[in-house]
């Protein structure tokens, strides 16, 4: 970039960073977190379930590869702002159409690079998750942490409203016909979770937060999908005494990140915000029904807690992360409805574990209508 502007990047806890204006001119303003992946950049961006959250890529260069049509995971970029060490105006990969500078631009979005990420993340990761501003437009530190203190705390936040589809639409396999039909409740749903259904010849329905147990039952799907997204899910009770309902009818469910944790919910199980989410595309689980590792893709700053899962006879722990011990699966006791925590469908990341949705598509096979 050749006329370099200062930004700045002001914690709640007053630590400041000082750095170099990227994408549009403004503020951007959310919790601050960190994604580790070295990698998928495009994909992390457009992902619905970092809607509200400033993002610092722990990766040295970000934009280098530019932006490529088919690489996104919604029609927005998702993210509030962005936070990198060096990021790049221009672009090698000849598959790319145009920059990230570009897309920010048209998009509004705000971010600061020439950062010490490395001392950043290491911040971030003893003191906990807060909320932060960028600026590149007003750099007052006084004026910031007023604006900055206006900002409400993730914990008990509803951000599933703002990114999921407001009308039902479907979504139908090509080229075969359809073998199962998917009623996918959109949290904030990802691209690419509804193409691991459609390519395992699934129609699948996509439904907003308003749907009712009679517009499912009417559409009578074989199998029911709970979709990942932003916000706390404690904060969203329609959502999880509609799930309740769900899961007494008897269809086999499928729940994904944020609907895992709706999921927990309805079932008499307890969320916690995380001290730090994890946010990455290495986090390495453990089966505990195959003895298996998986190395995953994930996106989430609450957690269903161990505790509460003790407590319920009906529950059982099927996935935990390696790293901190905490729950990344669960499945109900006789019953075709299980969860992960983590992003099965990555994009960006590996494949350790599309075999979730041929387990559900078994589950669908084995529990006919």
């Amino acid at each position: 970039m050749t006329d370099k502007k200062p930004a700045v990047l002001l914690l709640e806890d007053g630590t400041v960073f000082h750095g170099t204006a990227i994408g549009a001119r403004g503020m951007a303003t959310g919790e601050i977190a960190f994604n580790t992946g070295m990698t998928g950049y495009q994909e992390v961006f457009s992902d619905p379930s970092y809607f509200g959250q400033i993002l610092v890529m722990t990766t040295a260069h970000i934009g280098n590869y530019g932006v490529h049509a088919e690489e996104i995971e919604s029609d927005e970029i998702m993210i509030s702002g962005l936070v990198t060490k060096k990021f790049s105006d221009g672009y090698s990969r000849p598959a790319a159409y145009t920059s990230l500078q570009k897309v920010f631009e048209e998009k509004g979005k705000v971010g600061i690079a020439d950062v010490d990420t490395r001392s950043l993340v290491r911040h971030i990761r003893s003191k906990g998750a807060m909320n932060a501003i960028i600026s590149s437009e007003e750099l007052s530190l006084e004026m910031l942490m007023g604006k900055l203190k206006e900002i409400p705390n993730m914990a008990g936040l509803e951000l599933s409203s703002r990114v999921a589809t407001s009308e039902a639409y479907d979504v139908f396999p090509a080229p075969s016909e359809a073998s199962f039909r998917v009623a996918l409740l959109d949290f904030g749903v990802k691209k690419n979770i509804i193409r691991c259904l459609t390519e395992r010849g699934c129609h699948v329905r996509v439904y907003p937060l308003s749907v009712t147990e009679a517009e499912i039952k009417e559409f009578n799907p074989t199998g029911i999908m709970l979709s990942n997204g932003p916000g706390d899910p404690s904060a969203m009770p329609a959502s999880i005494a509609l799930v309740r309902k769900l899961v007494a009818w008897g269809r086999p469910i499928f729940g994904i990140c944020l609907g895992h944790q709706i999921l927990g919910l309805s079932q008499g199980l307890k969320t916690e915000k995380m001290f730090n989410g994890h946010r990455g595309i290495n986090h390495p689980i453990k089966n505990l029904k195959t003895g298996r590792g998986e190395i995953t893709s994930q996106n989430h700053g609450f957690v269903i807690t161990k505790e509460s899962i003790a407590s319920q006879s009906s529950v059982e722990i099927t996935h935990l992360h390696l790293n901190d011990g905490t729950v990344a699966g669960i499945s109900l006791v006789d019953q075709p409805v299980f969860s992960v925590q983590y992003h099965p469908e990555a994009s960006a990341g590996p494949h350790d574990s599309r075999y979730l949705f041929d387990q559900f598509i078994t589950h669908m096979k084995t529990n006919p209508l």
